[in-house]
């Protein structure tokens, strides 16, 4: 039986050490639930845990394909540079090792469902109606980026996470190079009647584009005692963000092989 390809997730060089700590958890806990399949993270741009690394640890470890897993939210020019530049170099390396990439995580119905849980909890705990939705107003807040459609997909995940789920509204934000920034989205949430804000993070973990947009909100907050303002953690590593994963793994796998009768498919070699 051929072994499955490995899972190399790959994450944004800029790592906080509590981001750090949830992607290290993150990489374990889908290690224990796939034990057929080795997987290891890498960082772009880095010099902690760079992707090359990662790749040598899994080539060391047997491995001849991979499949590679990006944990971006929206697809950024950049960003995708950075990966694919990031690959050429460890395949150099490693003459005849075989990768496929996945495509981004988002915007995905299980991040949609992990975005709501988050703003649950933010409200009280508890899963809300629409009815008791109905006077907040939610502003999602992406780190922001130079490529005009990263920021376009901030705007449709906004817009996605706000259909049927009763809120008042869904505005987006960016903590830098995009507008409007934190400030510049809670003044537009007021101006179109909100008095009930939750800021929500468009982030995975833990980290500076979080803490950024927390004292931005924090500042804005202070000055505007009348509009009550509420703060939601990021996505974090939560049994869909696994699956969704996995997911992505999948599909990567499934484009670089020929197709194949379901009946004559070993389900372990893909990650089942």
């Amino acid at each position: 039986m051929t072994s499955p390809p490995a899972l190399l997730i790959a994450a944004d060089g800029a790592r906080h050490e509590a981001g750090a700590a949830a992607l290290l958890d993150f990489v374990e806990h889908l290690g224990s639930r796939h034990p057929g399949i080795p997987v290891t993270a890498g960082l772009v741009g880095a010099e902690r845990w760079p992707l090359g690394e990662a790749v040598d640890e899994l080539v060391a470890a047997g491995a001849e394909r991979l499949a590679a897993v990006s944990l971006a939210l929206v697809p950024d020019r950049r960003a995708d540079d950075g990966l694919s530049a990031a690959l050429t170099a460890a395949c150099a390396s490693h003459p005849g090792l075989s990768v496929t990439r996945s495509r981004v995580l988002g915007p995905d119905p299980a991040l949609l469902a992990l975005l709501e849980r988050r703003l649950d909890e933010a409200l009280g705990g508890a899963a809300r109606t629409p009815r008791d939705r109905a006077d907040v107003t939610v502003l999602l807040v992406a780190p922001g980026s130079a490529d005009p459609e990263a920021n376009a997909q901030v705007h449709r995940a906004a817009r996605l996470l706000w259909e049927g789920r009763g809120y008042a509204g869904v505005e987006t934000a960016f903590v830098s190079t995009a507008a409007p920034d934190v400030p510049a989205g809670l003044d537009r949430c007021v101006r179109l009647g909100a008095r009930r804000i939750v800021v929500l993070p468009y982030v995975l973990f833990d980290g500076g584009p979080v803490e950024r947009a927390r004292l931005h909100a924090e500042g804005w907050a202070e000055a505007h005692p009348d509009t009550q303002v509420r703060y939601a953690e990021p996505i974090g590593a939560g049994e869909e963000l696994a699956d969704l994963v996995v997911e992505r793994y999948r599909e990567a796998v499934a484009g670089s092989e020929p197709p194949q009768p379901r009946d004559l498919r070993d389900e372990h070699e893909l990650a089942g």
